[in-house]
């Protein structure tokens, strides 16, 4: 999908840092834009990693056509870097040993993503070991920082800035986030070492005040993904224009990094072709296409447990892997994670609603192979 729609051409600066600097080609593959799954945490009933069905999820990913994975990210459970629990270095280990086994038979490099968190002794330590993992990129959570200024948010990310590329990530409040501004989004913006912005914060205005804030930075370079799982597919569909000193400019959203999409991906990787190609035609959007963001956000609001303020989110997603075989329960790390009331009646609601939008078949066909290899 066409990313930049430069009205009329004008310098932009390019990604550049004292530390570490995106990769070009990996740049280019977030630009032209990607399906991330956002991984969850496969676990035994002892609330232990599961390792083999852990290697599935990412295979899973991989053969359903993603462009990269995004791990160590809320979707796995922030949990993991709890220092009893210890997950979050394995669990990154286990995910670029999928990535690399089969970048061997890719004509082009997976993208590879670690969530990182917590104050900036934490983080930095988080983007080292992600780094030396073979990571591109950082997915920066600021959900730890919740009473810091302006001011030391953006010190904080120039100080992460510095280990690993940055993508910015606009967390909802109902989840952990924190709410951030179009000020802050601007001079976020301005920093060199950010590849791209993941905007979840479930809000129409604050998702504007985002991509508004990259194009008055005059930073074409920065790739923008939907994190919005209440409204992905007219995210991918929508133009944003703003006049930027008298001259039109127009971005698009490219892609989607998404805990929606770590289920039923492969129907994912379908929906954003098909956005690409209505995109660049230039044609009107269909109303069946219409019709199914609605299905699809109906989907999600039984996944998510948006009707218990997303309190079941990852044991919702989990349940639909769980009906799937890729994993073998929905146990949480947190006892109190769990399927509200009326979640799994919801989920088999949406699954009866809308049975094309499940990839389950094309599960059933490699699950065994995902499995045992």
């Amino acid at each position: 999908m066409e990313n930049l729609k430069p009205i009329i051409n004008n310098q932009q600066p390019t990604i550049a840092s004292a530390g570490h600097t995106v990769n070009p080609i990996i740049q280019r593959i977030l630009q032209r834009g990607i399906v991330i799954p956002a991984s969850p945490l496969a676990l035994t009933k002892e609330r232990k990693l599961d390792e083999r069905r852990q290697r599935a999820l990412c295979r899973y990913y991989i053969a359903a056509g993603s462009g990269g994975l995004a791990v160590g990210v809320h979707t796995t459970q922030f949990a993991i870097r709890d220092p009893k629990i210890g997950l979050y270095q394995p669990v990154l280990e286990i995910a670029a040993e999928e990535m690399s086994r089969a970048d061997n038979n890719r004509a082009e490099p997976l993208v590879r993503i670690a969530g990182i968190c917590g104050n900036t002794g934490q983080a930095v330590r988080e983007a080292e070991q992600a780094r030396n993992l073979g990571y591109n990129a950082g997915l920066l959570s600021l959900a730890a920082m919740k009473d810091a200024t302006e001011e030391e948010l953006i010190i904080h990310c120039k100080r992460i800035a510095i280990e690993i590329p940055l993508i910015g990530f606009y967390l909802q409040p109902a989840v952990g986030g924190r709410e951030l501004g179009y000020s802050f989004w601007r001079r976020f913006a301005e920093i060199k070492n950010v590849a791209a912005i993941k905007m979840a914060p479930f809000n129409r205005y604050k998702t504007l005040d985002v991509v508004r804030a990259v194009v008055e930075a005059g930073r074409d370079d920065i790739a923008l993904y939907t994190g919005n799982d209440d409204n992905i597919l007219m995210d991918l569909l929508t133009p944003y224009r703003f006049m930027v000193n008298g001259i039109p400019v127009e971005r698009r959203i490219s892609g989607g990094l998404l805990g929606h999409w770590s289920v039923w991906t492969k129907r994912a990787v379908e929906l954003l072709k098909e956005c690409r190609n209505i995109v660049s035609g230039g044609g009107d959007v269909p109303v069946e296409l219409m019709c199914r963001s609605i299905e699809i956000t109906d989907a999600n609001a039984a996944f998510f447990d948006a009707a218990n303020r997303f309190t079941g989110c990852i044991a919702g997603l989990h349940e639909v892997l769980r009906r799937q075989g890729l994993l073998e329960g929905i146990w949480c790390l947190d006892l109190k994670e769990k399927l509200s009331p009326g979640q799994k009646e919801e989920i088999d609601r949406v699954y009866k609603a809308y049975p094309h939008l499940n990839d389950d078949a094309f599960v059933r066909e490699h699950l065994h192979k995902w499995l045992s290899d």
